[in-house]
């Protein structure tokens, strides 16, 4: 009997959490749906009258341009930085050489370096390099720089505590084949870090997708992203709030999706790598 009242005080917690936590998506989806004269604090809760399509065509429409920079960018930089952690872990892990412990953990102090600091040496940085007259200031590419950059060292711890629990003993038998370094990581390592590789792009994806200050410092207006954009969307004079939360909704799409459809996947692939390291 106390288990089960224990049980129903932990559901009941656990669903006014839920309830709490999407309350601002139950704001965001019916204002999308309300009409201009329909959006005020008065009837923020209240369910639109109709469903105003418009919204998101209007949001779509003006949007666009900057969800396929998002799309592009994050794409290229979670591919990049996943197969470059993949390498340092492999590296780091089944290739122990002196050293290698201290340079492991100068990549993951990486990880706790805020971006505001770093914000003005990058600027400078973006905009004295140049690649075959190509300036990487303000364009997709340099974007993707930062972000495979800032990527390295979680991608790296990832991949490095994923490939410590497989057996060195299958390293081993590789090498007596006579595979070397690359050759033990495309034929064995790398079909078996499907998990690790699942888990590094979900995050990597979602977080390049939602990054807001390197997208708002480093690109140009053709070459903007997502997030930059839906702040421009308000507009100076009169916002459309409506507007707004249907661009909202799109821009915060692409990532509700991955992890609806691939959450399942992201949580193995945690578990795969838990067990050492």
């Amino acid at each position: 009997m106390r288990r089960r009242i224990a049980r129903f005080f932990l559901y009941l917690l656990l669903i006014a959490a839920a309830i709490f936590f999407l309350m601002p998506i139950y704001v965001l989806l019916v204002t999308s749906f309300k009409s201009f004269q329909e959006v005020s604090l008065a009837t923020m809760w209240h369910l639109p009258s109709g469903i105003h399509t418009d919204n998101f065509v209007a949001a779509l429409d003006k949007l666009a341009s900057s969800l396929s920079n998002s799309l592009s960018l994050s794409v290229a930089a979670t591919i990049i930085s996943s197969i470059l952690g993949s390498l340092n872990g492999y590296v780091l892990s089944k290739w122990k050489f002196r050293g290698a412990d201290l340079l492991f953990t100068l990549i993951l102090f990486g990880m706790f370096i805020p971006y505001q600091s770093i914000l003005i040496p990058l600027v400078s940085f973006m905009r004295s390099i140049r690649i075959g007259g190509f300036s990487l200031y303000g364009s997709l590419w340099g974007l993707v720089l930062v972000h495979v950059i800032y990527g390295i060292p979680i991608t790296t711890l990832i991949f490095r505590n994923y490939y410590v629990s497989i057996p060195t003993e299958m390293i081993e038998a590789a090498r007596i084949d006579g595979a070397g370094l690359l050759g033990i990581y495309r034929h064995v390592m790398l079909p078996l870090a499907v998990p690790g590789f699942v888990v590094v792009m979900i995050w990597q994806f979602t977080s390049i997708w939602n990054e807001f200050l390197f997208a708002a410092t480093l690109a140009t207006t053709r070459n903007q992203p997502v997030t930059v954009a839906l702040q421009n969307l308000a507009g100076s004079q009169i916002v459309e709030w409506n507007v707004q939360m249907a661009g909202a909704f799109l821009a915060a799409l692409p990532t509700l999706l991955v992890y609806i459809f691939l959450g399942r996947y992201f949580l193995r692939g945690l578990m795969a790598g838990a067990l050492k390291g």
